[in-house]
């Protein structure tokens, strides 16, 4: 019995890449142009222990498995292992290839998220910014190009840099707040600086951004003193819900809203809606899950997924999302007035694939920068993540709404949001 063997019996006779194990055995079609390859038998002590996605995340996450070729293919084997659960004969298998320690667990790897306290307390919500964010800002620069924007990109054409579709991106949010010169804007989430400098510098407001992460905020600031716009714009280091200099002519959040948690939904409206102006806007930018997926995860199914997810574990922790309804339900509640809803799906798709190749081609930076474990984290998720968005399984929605006043949105009959370009 060779490891060849288990994978057969586990993955049928046709997989999509190819394998070579440890003992030397080989499995898969002779001309893939991706291989897996399992270095130890720590990564079938994985497998077994922690099936589904977790298991095999865990594995490449420590190193015990490599892959040789291109990150996506690897991702319809997960397809094929998303339901995995070994049967007495896979087992047996795996005993004699492993030992009787394969049925005992291996720590996880150190990147895997490790939080403590009650979810989406200011204490834990710090902490798993932290873990996402405080990694290193050069490595995020590598990952995210000049930019150094978080978020999904508006891709007017597929062959423009990241860095004109994150501008266009940027430019569209603005559009849609009707920012004007002289305004002052809250960006909830506000990253490294990117919409506060692009408001600023474009339209001419007075912009504060907010952040739980202090890596982000020391250098957003310095960019932000580096083109002399110290004057015009504020970067704070603080939670969202300490903000109370209200009030804002706009308020936009983008790509922080899946840190809010659908317990704390209500409150961040509220607190959003109380530091408006009347007929100020409010641009919610966030990914959302589809209704779809919503009705996949009830029951025994939804509970194994959060206990297992990898995402949950090494990149979002304490991360939800919600469809699209129930954040447009979620705004009007509060008291605001919805306008306007934008799907951005294939866009993210786009953006994450541009973020992969960055990446690779930056790979040895990134490991020296943040980590061989961290880098194949971030590689692994990133593919997943592009190819979950192609296929639905993901949406990203920004959301506009109003604060009206008896009756007054402040909208113009035919109001016009599209950036100079056609998309």
């Amino acid at each position: 019995m060779s490891v060849a063997d288990l994978l057969s019996g586990i993955l049928g006779p046709s997989p999509p890449v190819a394998f070579r194990a440890y003992d030397g055995s080989e499995f898969g079609p002779e001309d893939a142009r991706t291989t897996i390859v399992i270095r130890s038998r720590d990564a079938l002590r994985r497998i077994v222990t922690a099936p589904d996605e977790l298991g095999f995340g865990r594995a490449y996450v420590a190193g015990e498995l490599e892959v040789e070729g291109n990150i996506f293919d690897v991702l319809a084997v997960a397809d094929q292992i998303q339901e995995l659960r070994l049967g007495p004969r896979q087992i047996m298998h795996t005993l004699r290839l492993v030992g009787l320690g394969a049925l005992r667990p291996l720590p996880p790897p150190p990147e895997e998220a490790r939080l403590r306290g009650r979810r989406h307390s200011r204490s834990r919500d710090a902490a798993a910014i932290a873990h996402h964010y405080d990694v290193s800002n050069n490595f995020y620069r590598i990952v995210l190009g000049e930019s150094m924007t978080y978020s999904c990109a508006l891709w007017t054409e597929p062959t423009h840099t990241l860095e004109e579709a994150q501008a266009n991106k940027h430019e569209l949010v603005c559009r849609k707040l009707a920012l004007e010169p002289g305004m002052r804007l809250l960006d909830i989430g506000s990253g490294w600086g990117g919409m506060l400098i692009h408001a600023a510098r474009e339209h001419g407001v007075h912009a504060v951004g907010v952040t739980l992460s202090q890596s982000q905020a020391e250098l957003a600031r310095k960019r932000v003193a580096d083109i002399g716009l110290s004057d015009r714009v504020e970067v704070r280091f603080g939670d969202y819900r300490d903000v109370n200099d209200g009030p804002y002519d706009a308020i936009s959040s983008i790509g922080m809203f899946e840190h809010v948690g659908l317990a704390e939904l209500s409150g961040y409206f509220k607190r959003c809606h109380a530091l408006l102006r009347p007929q100020g806007r409010l641009l919610n930018h966030a990914i959302s899950s589809p209704a779809h997926v919503g009705r996949m995860n009830h029951g025994r199914f939804a509970r194994r997924r959060l206990r297992h997810d990898f995402t949950d574990r090494y990149v979002f922790p304490d991360g939800e999302l919600h469809e699209v309804g129930t954040v447009v339900s979620g705004i009007q509640h509060t008291g605001f007035e919805v306008r306007h809803v934008e799907s951005l799906r294939e866009h993210y798709a786009l953006t994450l694939r541009r973020w992969v190749e960055n990446l690779e081609a930056g790979w040895t930076a990134a490991v020296h920068e943040a980590g061989e474990g961290r880098a194949r984290v971030w590689r692994l998720y990133m593919a997943a993540a592009a190819v979950g968005f192609d296929r639905d399984l993901g949406q990203v929605h920004q959301v506009l709404a109003t604060k009206t006043a008896n009756g007054n949105s402040g909208f113009p009959l035919r109001p016009q949001f599209n950036s100079p370009t056609e998309y």
